[in-house]
């Protein structure tokens, strides 16, 4: 492939277009859920608004909202470049019925509401019209290789009423109009997304970079989808008591049943998915992926029961899962031509780290070592031309040069603590960042837990970025205090690095950039938080072998 065809391709790839039609696309199962999550909310909620049970339902309902709200931002910050970020969780308040009364009062709650509204009625519209636009432009320009094989009452050929193609040549007229119309579906992305961007920056909040995510714990997690799948539960029962209690005819609350249902299948796949990051990367999937393959077969067993409760009959939830199929598939190509990208650059940075070390260590033999072998042999060679004529001035170059022989060890034992410290190597990575935090002026608490001892290479990385981490809060961030904390899970060692100093470090950095390459060298992760004031995180996460 040539530098000209190779320029192309990228430019395929970081494409603005593909990432717009995948966002438009996403509405189809993205607004159909948010639809089952505003109806089924408000349903049940109004239907218990006289009892006590309407404060947990509001909150669950409030929740949900802003779940899918943060979903929503995420794809509009990665795919249409929208600044908008997650939302936070409202202020906590006291008293049992204060609670209900701060979710209606939220305004963010009813912003929310409306942006999945608009997902759902302008986005469908948008997407299906786009959709059709494709695929009948796609069609008209296959016409020419299909249209003998169309049969119908009056002849054979393509028949649109003002036109009867039967012959190749009749064809072409369509190719032509279909080209047309593909250049037209690609024209209307990028206003499509304008639109969609406009849209989420007005309802949805802003991303706040310089603020550090508080990761959720396990436990935390565990216990939100604990008390949803109980509210859920709670609400059908109460259903089903009321429906046993008056008419037992015809099972209605199978239908609020069905989304409640769905509400449950999605938190749990979602934290499913959270709870295990490296079971995505070993299947060549991604978390964001993963969500969205198990937010679509949620949606379609969805579908599915509304076909079987609403008397079967033509299997129409087949369209349906060819419509969810399209924005998964786009996805999942989209994800491929980016890791291809990634695998570029990261190579690329793996190689300037080489290169860098390589030349620190040219540099370094020549400036130091290489000069003092050469003076000190040059002092045993004056010593050996005074042995006779004058041996104290012969004893005291040969004194010289021991003293030049041990200076040069040293510094030879600093090189190779550059490439790979000895503690490293004989005692691991925790004792090796123990010695680190002896050596540091500063305050630093050191918490480990690295065992079974990860690869050599995953090894030297932490190493570094926690000594570039303490180097930088002692000479740039005014730092008092340091806390390293290192997590080795099953597939996964997390290294993270926070100080207490002023803040405002520069991602771009040498030093950070250096960083970055060595560890995504290693197919990891490396992020920095760093806002005016502080604190700092760095924070790296490596992939091990399980």
């Amino acid at each position: 492939m040539s530098a000209l065809d190779r320029k192309h391709v990228r430019l395929v790839r970081r494409s603005e277009s593909g990432r717009a039609l995948l966002f438009a696309l996403a509405t189809l199962p993205l607004g159909a859920g948010a639809m089952a999550v505003l109806i089924t909310g408000w349903t049940v909620a109004l239907s218990v608004s006289f009892t006590p049970l309407v404060i947990p339902t509001l909150i669950g309902f409030a929740w949900t909202v802003r779940t899918a709200c943060n979903v929503e931002a995420a794809l509009a910050r990665r795919l249409i470049d929208a600044p908008v970020g997650p939302s936070a969780p409202p202020p906590a308040v006291r008293g049992y019925w204060r609670q209900g009364w701060r979710v209606l009062t939220d305004k963010a709650f009813w912003r929310r509401q409306v942006y999945l509204l608009s997902r759902f009625t302008v986005g469908w519209v948008l997407a299906i019209a786009e959709l059709s636009l494709l695929a009948g432009s796609a069609w008209l320009i296959g016409s020419p290789l299909y249209y003998r094989w169309i049969h119908n009452g009056d002849g054979d050929g393509i028949n649109l009423g003002i036109w009867h193609a039967d012959t190749f040549h009749k064809t072409l007229p369509l190719a032509a109009v279909g080209v047309l119309g593909l250049m037209a579906s690609l024209a209307l992305l990028r206003p499509l997304a304008a639109l969609w961007r406009r849209i989420a920056v007005e309802l949805l909040p802003p991303n706040m970079n310089d603020i550090a995510p508080t990761p959720t714990s396990p436990a935390a997690r565990q216990r939100a989808l604990t008390i949803h799948a109980s509210v859920v539960a709670t609400v059908g029962a109460l259903l089903i008591v009321i429906w046993a209690a008056t008419t037992r005819g015809y099972f209605w609350p199978l239908w609020p049943i069905l989304p409640l249902a769905l509400t449950v299948a999605i938190h749990w796949w979602v934290s499913f998915v959270v709870a295990r990051p490296g079971l995505w990367s070993r299947r060549h999937l991604t978390p964001a992926l993963a969500v969205h393959l198990g937010t679509s077969a949620a949606v379609e067993l969805f579908l599915v029961g509304v076909w079987a409760a609403s008397g079967r009959g033509y299997f129409w939830p087949f369209w349906t899962l060819l419509g969810l199929a399209v924005p998964a598939l786009i996805h999942r190509l989209t994800l491929l031509s980016r890791r291809v990208e990634t695998l570029e650059q990261r190579r690329t940075g793996a190689v300037q780290v080489q290169e860098t070390d390589r030349r620190r260590i040219e540099r370094d033999l020549h400036d130091g070592a290489q000069a003092r072998l050469v003076a000190l042999g040059m002092n045993l060679g004056l010593a050996e031309q005074k042995f006779d004529s004058d041996p104290d001035a012969a004893r005291a170059l040969v004194t010289e040069a021991r003293q030049g022989v041990g200076e040069t060890l040293r510094e030879l034992r600093d090189l190779v603590r550059g490439i790979r410290p000895p503690v490293l190597a004989d005692r691991g990575l925790g004792a090796a960042i123990a010695a680190l935090a002896d050596r540091s002026p500063l305050v630093v608490e050191v918490t480990a837990d690295v065992e079974p001892r990860p690869t050599d290479a995953v090894e030297t990385a932490a190493y570094f970025v926690v000594a570039e981490s303490l180097a930088n809060a002692a000479k740039h961030a005014e730092a008092s205090r340091v806390d390293v904390r290192l997590q080795r899970h099953a597939t996964m060692l997390l290294v993270e690095v926070t100080d207490d100093g002023h803040g405002g470090a520069d991602p771009a950095g040498s030093g950070l950039t250096g960083l970055r390459q060595r560890v995504e060298a290693l197919d990891g992760t490396f992020t920095i938080s760093s806002r005016s004031g502080g604190p700092t995180i760095v924070r790296a996460e490596l992939p091990c072998a399980p």
